[in-house]
Formats: C-alpha cells, structure tokens, sequence
C-alpha cells in the first residue's frame, strides 16, 4: 500500500509532498511546499493546535509517533488519515524537522483486515485452506487442511496433488485450472476424494470445495498467482443425504409396486410385477426358486423332524464358507443359527432341500420378468450354494466375488455372466418358507450391505404372499 509522505523543517515549512498526499487531499507538491503549516487550507483552524502540537512532539521525541487526524481536501472535504511522524535530525544530532507519512484509515483498517484475515484463516479456520500456485502445487496450507489430509503441514509444499490423493484428483486439477483460466467459479462444489495414505481401505470422503484465484495487487496487469482453496469435510452429511434419498426412493417404489400388484388378476403376475419394481436402482437381476419339499404340518401342529418348524424363527448371521457367503443380522440371533448349523445332516432344518425355478428377470436384454411353468425340476445348485443357506437358516445371505473376481464364479453358481454380488433372501409366508428370492449385481454396483437385505427382505415378504395366494408354492 502506497503512503503519503509529507516533511517540515523546523519553523514548520513543507519541504516535501510525494503523489500519494497529492492524490489524497487534492493539492499539489508546487502548491504545497513552501507553506507554512496546514493551518487554513489542509487542516481547518480547529484541529490546527493539537496537529502541530503533535508534530512538535515527535520531533522531540525519538522513535514514531502514531496519531489519527482529520485533514482538509482541496474541495473543503474532511478525510480522516493514521499517521506515523518520526523527528529528521541533521549531522550534529539536531533536530532539522518531521518526516509524517499517512494513510487515510479506513485504507489502513482494510490492510489491516486482510493480515488478520489472512493469519486467522491459517491457523484457526475451521475449514481447509490451501494456496496452490500456478504449477497445481501447494504452497501454504494450513493448519486444518493438514490435518484433514494427514500430513504435516510443510510436508505438503511443493509436492503433486497427485501424491496426496489417489482418487479425485483428475477432478480437482480440473477445477484448480478452471480458476486459473475463467475465474472463481459462482458456487461451491463437492469433490469426492481418497486420500492417497488410505488407499487400502478406500475410504471415499466429500469435501465441499470453494476456489478464489489469486492476482498480484502490485501488477499493471492482472496476473495469476494461484488459487486459493477452501474446503470442508461434508462426508457424513452427504451419506446420510444419499441414505435418506435412498430410503424414500426405495419407499416409492414399494407403493407403486403394491398399487401396480393390486391390478393384476393373476397373483403369479403381481408377485412378478414386485420383482420387477424391486429391481429399479437395486440390482441387475432377479431369481425366485420355490421349494419342492412337502409342505410343513398346518398350524399349530409340531413336528420334530419338520424342516420348517414354523416356530423356528432364527437365523445365521456372521458364518462365511467356501463359497465366500456371509449371513447377515444381529447378536441376539447368533446362538440359535450355532444349533441349527452343528445339526447332523438330514435330521431338522439340515435336511437337503431343492429349489425350482419360479420367476426371473430376463439375463439378456431388458424386460419384464417371466414366470417359469411348474415343471417341478430344480436348479442344480450345488451343496453349500448361498440360496441354500439361505433356504436353512431362514435369514439373508450376501456373497460377492471380491475385487478380482474368479473366472467362472458366476457359472459355478448357476448365475448370469458378470454377476459378481448376491443377495439370497427367504420367502416367508403364513408361517411357513416357501423359497428363495436371489438379487444379483454387475461389477459397476457396489456390494450388497445390510440396508439392501432388509430391503430385499421387505420385498420377498411381498413376493411371498402373491406366490402363495396363487398356489404356486403347493404344486
């Protein structure tokens, strides 16, 4: 910032008036120097005693004298300026006059601000804050930004963005020369990022990220220094935006299915009409097998050898086999799915079932499922298959090939092509397991998790009912 620059000799003559005092109070140096004092025609004749008294003061005393003054303007106008003053001494250490550099103060307080701006947003901010230059890499970071990243903060300097982060950094470099290029752009944008120290587990985080391009105030020409930005961690907020958006779309869909149902006069179509709502943003493909064992005893009779006691309600949760099947559900069921798997073979819910094929959704090209004619054949699922389990333990089973899925691993399961992601859930009604209803997912989609198996439960509770209103499940 530039500063005006005014000088009196001893008897309070202006020696000296720069550009700067010209441009503030409107007078020029050749009307300037020479006169003696400000009285009258820079200072008007009120404040004129205690500005010259301070002047006074600061030639006798050593060091700067900070004072704050309101000054006259050519056109009559009163400014209010800071001024520092400090004593000009000659070669024998006598006083020759006062050197006054001023500001006008709210130029002063607007430097000020920025310092403070400026120091704060370094050290105390609660967002991130990095400087990046005009190469893409960071040159300030503060204390939050470092943090967040997991680095040491000088750790960063110089380095490639490219070493911090191992996904999302396509995208911030783009965004970064955007700036440089156009400008700050009109609103805040959110990046999806993992950081480069936690590439293992790829935990994904979202920082809502806003740019502000960085020109140098001391160049004729605007020219770039960098882009400022700022950012902050909004990862839990998004997830539970998307979990909620999720849960109302997956609501929708349920009351559109059961209205859809409502007008199909053939159960079989209905229970066909929910597979196919279910299948909307949820999976790539459907399968409902129905059991061929005889039907359990009628309600409220027991049986020791039945298979499907209707008062054995519990399931498998936490058990992994050689098809790399999980269960899913909660601690309080665990005890019970311990009895129902160390069970001898053929005795009780370990007696070998077999599914036939029911309805499916087309592997090929897109379209309504289709139900299968009772030809009471079943699919060759082989032991241990996650349908099976499923079937047993009367609970939700999750499979899935892993990050680099076997050759055959879809086959060897009797699955469409390109499958890598299963989902078997039970299909319960009246008491009573009548099948398996399977979701199955391609590589773009993610895992099924345990939200996705009470969906898919809620779904074959639905599926469920129509089948059996239909009597599918006793032919």
């Amino acid at each position: 910032m530039d500063a005006a620059l005014v000088a009196f000799a001893a008897d309070g003559t202006v020696t000296h008036w720069n550009h700067e005092a010209a441009r503030i109070l409107g007078w020029t140096a050749d009307e300037a120097v020479g006169r003696t004092g400000l009285a009258g025609w820079a200072v008007r004749k009120e404040d004129a005693d205690a500005i010259e008294a301070a002047l006074g003061a600061a030639m006798r005393s050593p060091g700067r004298q900070v004072h704050e003054f309101a000054l006259l303007t050519k056109d009559g106008h009163r400014v209010l300026v800071r001024t520092q003053a400090s004593a000009v001494r000659g070669p024998g250490g006598r006083v020759a006059g006062v050197y006054c550099a001023f500001s006008e103060v709210h130029t002063q307080m607007d430097l000020e601000r920025s310092i403070a701006l400026s120091e704060a947003l370094f050290e105390d901010a609660s967002w991130g804050v990095v400087l990046v230059d005009a190469d893409l890499r960071p040159a300030v970071v503060n204390a939050h930004a470092a943090r967040t990243l997991g680095v040491g903060r000088t750790a960063l300097l110089g380095r490639p963005l490219g070493d911090l982060l191992a996904q999302g950094v396509e995208e911030l470099e783009c965004a970064l020369q955007h700036v440089l290029a156009e400008g700050a752009p009109p609103a805040a944008a959110e990046l999806w990022v993992t950081l480069r120290s936690e590439e293992a587990e790829l935990p994904r985080r979202c920082w809502r990220s806003g740019f502000v391009r960085l020109s140098s105030p001391l160049a004729e020409e605007p020219v770039p220094l960098g882009v400022a930005w700022l950012f902050q961690d909004v990862t839990e907020t998004k997830r539970t935006e998307q979990d909620n958006s999720l849960l109302r779309f997956r609501a929708h869909q349920l009351h559109r299915a059961g209205r859809a149902a409502a007008e199909c006069p053939d159960p079989a179509e209905a229970a066909a009409v929910h597979l196919d709502f279910a299948l909307a943003g949820f999976a790539d493909h459907g399968l409902a097998d129905l059991a061929t064992r005889p039907a359990p005893a009628p309600y409220g009779a027991v049986a020791d050898d039945d298979a499907d006691d209707a008062y054995d309600t519990y399931d498998t949760y936490g058990a992994y086999d050689a098809f790399g099947t999980g269960a899913t559900g909660d601690v309080r069921d665990r005890a019970g799915a311990q009895a129902g798997t160390e069970a001898a073979p053929g005795a009780g819910r370990g007696a070998v079932c077999a599914l036939v094929r029911t309805l499916a959704s087309p592997a090929g090209a897109p379209g309504p499922s289709e139900a299968f004619a009772a030809t009471g054949i079943p699919v060759p699922y082989p032991p241990g298959h996650p349908a099976l389990q499923a079937f047993q333990r009367r609970g939700p089973v999750r499979t899935s090939a892993g990050a680099a899925p076997a050759e055959g691993w879809a086959a060897a399961r009797h699955w469409p092509d390109g499958t890598v992601h299963g989902l078997c859930v039970v299909l319960r009604s009246r008491g009573r397991t009548l099948g398996v209803l399977t979701f199955l997912r391609s590589p773009a989609r993610r895992p099924f998790d345990r939200a996705d198996a009470d969906y898919a439960e809620e779904v074959a509770a639905r599926i469920a009912a129509c089948l059996d209103l239909s009597g599918a499940a006793s032919r």
